[in-house]
């Protein structure tokens, strides 16, 4: 979490406002997302599955996808207790995603966030179940029961979890994981590349911003837009910059890397009167070092 910190030195101001303390803002929510989800994450599982999911999803990551949920629901004045389910939901499907991934059938890595992957550390059909209850407990966490889902109305409820469903989906990671192990071994072009890595990296990313917005509802069109705009900007970045970091040193400049500059454009015309912290995580998704 510290590279994180670091990494965001580059924090736009929005008009009439002042500077966000941004490593404040993002260790409150961040807070916040760890404790909800030691509270949520396999606690009752039986037959060691809760510990396998407990390994897979605490203590490690950047969390950037439940600060995104954060921000863009802040922004539009949302409901913090949609913010914080919708934040965690769409990081169980990420967790979910490395958990199978990193198995045998797929990519077969061992090692994650400097730790034996899932698998490894706990057998592969082990590893299997926790990726699939990770999967189901994200949309458990969007349909609260009633005395719990704090003033959440069912509407809303039902549009985070189509939100995520398809971000999740053949429309989106899981599609984009389906082009990349279909093309093992061949040349894409530009093109194909790009289509992936929008479904297997940026659907997510789009999500996570569409989520936090979703948690108001009524969001006039203009600034829905706008934020979808956003979401879409900041899954390139986030891809270009991955590219950058497979072939350069980590201290190689960066402050023009494509998809920033658009991500902030979006910002602008959004109408929104306070998006610094969507800002700040635009630049520390170009930022980053890992």
């Amino acid at each position: 979490m510290s590279a994180l910190m670091t990494s965001a030195s580059d924090v736009s101001q929005a008009p009439g406002l002042g500077a966000l303390d941004f490593p404040c803002w993002m260790n409150n929510r961040l807070a916040r997302t760890e404790s909800a989800l030691s509270q949520w994450v396999g606690v009752d599982a039986p037959a060691g599955l809760g510990e396998a999911m407990r390994y897979a999803v605490l203590d490690g990551g950047k969390r950037l996808r439940p600060l995104l949920v954060w921000a863009a629901a802040e922004a539009v004045a949302g409901l913090p207790s949609a913010a914080v389910r919708a934040g965690c939901a769409v990081e169980l499907i990420h967790a979910y995603s490395l958990v199978h991934d990193d198995m045998p059938c797929m990519d077969n890595d061992v090692l994650r966030r400097g730790k034996p992957t899932v698998h490894v550390q706990f057998g592969e059909a082990s590893a299997l179940l926790a990726g699939d209850a990770l999967q189901a407990l994200a949309f458990e966490l969007l349909v609260p029961e009633p005395d719990q889902a704090g003033s959440i109305p069912d509407a809303l409820q039902a549009r985070l979890c189509r939100l995520l469903g398809r971000a999740a989906g053949a429309q989106g990671m899981a599609g984009g994981q389906a082009i990349d192990l279909a093309s093992v071994g061949l040349q894409l072009s530009e093109a194909q590349l790009r289509e992936m890595h929008r479904l297997k990296t940026g659907a997510l990313l789009h999500a996570s911003v569409l989520m936090g917005a979703a948690c108001k509802e009524g969001v006039d069109a203009q600034a829905w837009q706008a934020l979808s705009d956003y979401g879409q900007a900041l899954g390139v970045a986030f891809q270009v910059v991955d590219d950058i970091l497979d072939v350069v040193a980590a201290t190689a400049p960066r402050g023009k890397t494509a998809g920033k500059a658009p991500a902030h454009a979006a910002l602008a015309r959004s109408g929104l009167p306070d998006t610094r912290a969507l800002a700040a995580l635009a630049d520390m998704v170009v930022s980053r070092t890992h």
